[in-house]
């Protein structure tokens, strides 16, 4: 297993996460997964033997039982581990028991704590932007709580990129806790975070955490052209995270997938996460598993990369068209360019 820094932070995190959704299934959660202690005890320990460091939740994943059972499950070796959590998505009744208000982010802090059976929170993540809550009282919430010794390090989610420099520009100005990650969906099909997400982290410094790198299951060599999907699996035209917008283009993907993974003696879903591990940014994927099978073959992507001619030929499947202005800058303005925006542009620029 290799492990990178935590964006500009000394935190070094393995680069494949144990995600948790699958814990619990509560609600709308029995879809994804419905893990108890001992199977997430199962999960935790394989990957923990594989070299996984940080596990990943969320207050309102199975509204609050995902957080119970990690507690649970890491119980006599929550030192082995670093846990990370989410704020902001409604956990409980009144108008104030969502956002990222000062009033509910404290309160939800205390409560992750108590369903983690832990005294601090390794890294404290706002799960969606808040317009309504002024940046100021977010972020000295959360100094506030880095103060108390109750979270460790901060980091945001699915935020937009004026939405991230915004709330960098507020730390630095107010001196108070900078996020030092993000988590974002990021695939081989869905590749939307390159225009802005990617290269604010690399001239920012922020750390990324992928969240569904086989997008929901998409990559995972299950859905081919021309074939019947397993029996109970979800069709592309009722898929909303992430939407199927061509497919086409996905299936181009997936057979390039398979092709390489044929020749690797290796699975595509092993060769769509190793893809995505080589990106410009990147520190580590969330991967999680409705069984101990799915997660031992997404585990053993840390031993896969991919050769220069293979990153290739998936890095043209999966293009996306330029943006306005970037498809400008790469016409008129490619003689300045810094590695940030060569994160984007640096393929679509005749040399």
């Amino acid at each position: 297993m290799e492990y990178r820094q935590l964006g500009n932070s000394g935190l070094r995190v393995s680069t494949l996460t144990l995600g948790t959704m699958t814990f619990g299934g509560r609600g709308v959660f029995a879809k994804v997964g419905q893990a108890n202690v001992d199977e997430a005890a199962r999960q935790i320990d394989r990957a923990l033997d594989a070299g996984v460091n940080l596990i990943d939740t969320a207050d309102s994943y199975s509204s609050g039982l995902s957080e119970k059972i990690l507690g649970q499950a890491v119980k006599g070796r929550r030192d082995r581990v670093l846990i990370a959590t989410k704020a902001r998505m409604p956990t409980g009744p009144g108008v104030n028991g969502a956002g990222l208000s000062r009033h509910h982010l404290i309160e939800a802090c205390e409560s992750s704590l108590r369903r983690l059976g832990t005294d601090h929170i390794d890294l404290y993540q706002m799960h969606a932007w808040d317009g309504l809550t002024p940046l100021d009282e977010t972020l000295s919430a959360l100094d506030q709580l880095l103060r108390a010794g109750k979270i460790r390090y901060v980091g945001c989610s699915n935020y937009s990129g004026w939405h991230l420099m915004k709330a960098l520009g507020v730390s630095d100005r107010t001196g108070t806790a900078r996020f030092v990650s993000q988590q974002i969906h990021y695939s081989l099909h869905t590749r939307d975070a390159e225009s802005e997400l990617l290269p604010i982290s690399v001239d920012q410094g922020v750390g990324v955490l992928a969240w569904s790198p086989l997008a929901g299951g998409l990559l995972s060599g299950k859905y081919r052209r021309g074939m019947e999907p397993p029996a109970g699996s979800r069709r592309l035209q009722g898929w909303d995270e992430p939407p199927v917008r061509d497919e086409d283009r996905l299936y181009a993907i997936v057979e390039a997938l398979a092709d390489i993974a044929r020749e690797r003696g290796a699975t595509p879903a092993q060769a769509a996460l190793a893809w995505l591990r080589s990106r410009p940014a990147v520190t580590t994927l969330v991967i999680g598993a409705r069984t101990e099978e799915q997660l031992a073959e997404n585990l053993a992507a840390a031993d896969l990369v991919l050769d220069p001619a293979e990153q290739g030929r998936l890095d043209e499947v999966s293009a996306l068209p330029l943006l306005y202005p970037y498809w400008h800058q790469a016409k008129i303005a490619s003689d300045r360019l810094s590695p940030a925006d060569l994160t984007l542009l640096g393929p679509h620029i005749r040399r």
